[in-house]
């Protein structure tokens, strides 16, 4: 685009194009200029458009850190997330990424790979960041972190969980439900020796906590049970699969924590000619992507991640500007998706 006299002269003195140089060139009050880029249902729309192509022919940026220590506000928000390569959470960081950013907030993500002592490490460096509020995947229960947090006053939302006592404001579901249901979803189908392959996490543990209690409570007997570990790949759940026959060949289902493990145990199954559903049924957790493509493909549990964005973000947002949240505890459920492996 070619650059106006008025942009350039603008530019004159420090170089750089100010906040003043954009009302001025706009025949406007510099409130005005930040009540557009803030607040722009507050201005008319003759007024917003003349200051947003003055905007556009200057290239003008605002500089978010001088407004924040202004205002007290960054317009940052930030989130922390065990994985950005395991896709079950993607719908929820791309919904929560998408409303903030259409009310004119940024998102900064943080990676923890489900460790304790990362998610510390990064809460303690975005506390001192102060962001207008914290995303968090999972309930953060007593630590050094939760107690930060607190002391802080900054708006969290905790999701992907349930408990009665959150920080703040909690979006989520209970996988102690989820564990129930799919054990009775499996035995309803009448398999008699269930089984599960999971990862070393705390909610897929709670899972199958209440997975193998209500099993137990069916008179079933024991639940035999592979952990993966920290793994959560493909080969994880095609080796856990042959660690589970060697002790228990007659093993009939299995609840997987995830659609990958689940798709390593159907590759497996396969290799071996053990036939699904009819000699092993297998039940996944996600419903990512590729469960509906699989071949037989996967019956798995649905979460709406997208929805847990979404209402995670107008939390954090309602919060940020000063308007109350009630409720502000929300059970976005799931359910059971059925489909060829059961």
């Amino acid at each position: 685009m070619k650059e106006t006299d008025n942009s350039r002269r603008a530019r004159r003195g420090s170089g750089a194009i100010t906040v003043r140089d954009v009302a001025r060139l706009a025949g406007v009050a510099p409130i005005t200029v930040s009540r557009v880029l803030n607040t722009p249902a507050q201005v008319s729309p003759d007024v917003r458009q003349k200051v947003l192509e003055v905007i556009q022919k200057t290239g003008y940026v605002p500089n978010r850190m001088a407004g924040g220590l202004a205002s007290s506000r960054s317009r940052l928000i930030a989130a922390v997330v065990p994985s950005t390569v395991m896709s079950v959470f993607m719908p929820t960081i791309e919904t929560l990424n998408e409303t903030l950013f259409d009310a004119g907030y940024q998102l900064m993500l943080g990676q923890s790979d489900y460790s304790a002592a990362r998610e510390e490490a990064l809460l303690e460096a975005i506390v001192g960041r102060r962001p207008d509020g914290i995303f968090l995947t999972g309930i953060l229960g007593p630590s050094q972190g939760r107690t930060r947090l607190l002391a802080s006053g900054i708006p969290v939302v905790e999701t992907w969980d349930l408990t009665p006592t959150p920080i703040d404001m909690l979006v989520g579901f209970s996988h102690a439900d989820i564990g129930r249901e799919v054990a009775r979803f499996l035995m309803d189908k009448g398999r008699r020796r269930l089984a599960l392959i999971r990862a070393e996490d705390e909610r897929a543990q709670r899972r199958a906590d209440a997975f193998t209690e209500a099993v137990q409570r069916a008179g079933l007997g024991p639940v035999e049970t592979v952990n993966v570990g920290a793994s959560r790949s493909l080969r994880s759940g095609r080796e856990a699969l042959g660690h589970l026959l060697a002790q228990r060949p007659d093993v009939d289902a299995i609840f997987c924590s995830s659609d990958l493990l689940a798709l390593g145990v159907a590759t497996e199954a396969r290799v071996r000619g053990i036939a699904v559903p009819h000699d092993l049924a297998l039940v996944g957790f996600g419903d990512v992507s590729f469960a509906a493509d699989m071949a037989p493909a996967l019956s798995t549990v649905r979460i709406n991640g997208a929805e847990m964005g979404r209402l995670a973000a107008r939390c954090l947002i309602d919060r940020a500007e000063g308007r109350p949240v009630s409720p502000a505890v929300f059970d976005v459920g799931f359910s059971i998706v059925e489909r060829e492996t059961t």
